[in-house]
């Protein structure tokens, strides 16, 4: 079955009982095992419960075709189900997988870990039109939903936290749910008995989360800047971030701008129109995000949103240089 993205979170929580065989894949990989283990611990409370729980890699399992029937067939000792969890799954278990799909375990659940499939995937294909199971997307999320993510999480902890805070941490954080987490894990356990998160304690403790290198790329790049916005584009590849995550931060600079530009162009002051923003803009950067409005013209600006749209979709085709490509598309851009 294939789920819509309203569809995700429900699905996560409390899985279809009729998918056997649940495909997680995606991008983002923090969130990718986020969700695997979410509704693996629906079948059991330990992942790594010896008896009702076992790992197997895709390529183990290519080795030795016959260990998932034997496995997914097991019956749990304790009672219940058992959970397999498949790691590194990838398009040559499609022919496995559609055969153990013709009578699998109604009992036994099986979760298969798989990187980035394109819609032309095997597997994933598999996946979304087997009645029997379901595919599960974890594309990168954007700013808006890892703020989201943040109220959630403090909430959960009894604390509050502050609108900007919000907005510094969000794009601080932005481009894997796992490092996400550990940065809102971080800043609780830096709280302590402090129950109000103001901006300053989330900047004291989350100083170093990526959010200045992302800031000093998308600025500089809309600042024709080429030089600054390639170093900060080398620090961000340093700290390991995904290159869709900086292109989609591009994007979203970008549309804000274009957002703004045209409210000034039908006639709206610019105060009222920074104010439509969500996330708000940051303090520190209205003057240059000023600057760029005036920089940039409409056509350029949709021209520019065009592009980056082209290059993600480069990024997900087989063999692609990803790096290379979007170093010489921020280059581009900056000049």
């Amino acid at each position: 079955m294939k789920l819509s993205w309203k569809q995700i979170e429900p699905f996560v929580k409390s899985p279809d009982p009729a998918a056997r065989v649940i495909l997680v894949y995606g991008p983002d990989n923090g969130l990718m095992r986020e969700r695997a283990r979410t509704m693996g611990n629906t079948i059991v409370a330990d992942l790594n419960d010896p008896f009702n729980a076992v790992t197997l890699s895709g390529d183990a399992l290519l080795d030795d075709p016959a260990r998932l029937a034997d496995e997914a067939s097991a019956m749990s000792m304790m009672g219940g189900g058992r959970l397999i969890r498949i790691e590194d799954g990838g398009d040559k278990l499609a022919p496995l997988l559609k055969e153990y799909l013709e009578s699998p375990s109604d009992q036994n659940l099986v979760i298969i870990e798989a990187g980035e499939l394109g819609p032309k995937s095997a597997l994933r294909a598999l996946c979304e039109k087997a009645k029997n199971a379901a595919a599960v997307p974890c594309y990168v999320e954007d700013e808006r939903s890892i703020a989201g993510l943040i109220r959630e999480s403090v909430q959960a902890e009894g604390y509050t936290i502050a609108g900007d805070a919000v907005s510094w941490l969000a794009g601080a954080i932005v481009g894997d749910r796992g490092r996400a987490r550990s940065e809102i894990e971080k800043l609780i356990l830096f709280m302590g008995e402090d129950k109000q998160i103001t901006l300053d304690a989330v900047q004291t403790c989350c100083g170093e989360a990526g959010a200045q290198s992302m800031d000093n790329l998308v600025y500089s790049v809309g600042g024709k800047n080429p030089a600054a916005a390639l170093k900060a584009y080398a620090t961000l590849m340093d700290e390991g971030i995904p290159a869709v995550a900086i292109l989609r931060a591009l994007q979203n600079h970008f549309r804000r701008l274009h957002m703004v530009k045209a409210r000034l162009q039908e006639g709206e002051d610019i105060g009222s129109a920074l104010k439509t923003l969500s996330p708000p803009l940051f303090f520190k950067f209205e003057d240059p995000f000023k600057a760029q409005l005036g920089r940039w013209s409409m056509p350029l600006l949709e021209k520019t949103l065009m592009r980056l749209a082209q290059i993600e979709a480069q990024t997900k085709q087989t063999g692609t240089p990803v790096e290379t490509l979007c170093g010489q598309a921020i280059l581009g851009l900056s000049k």
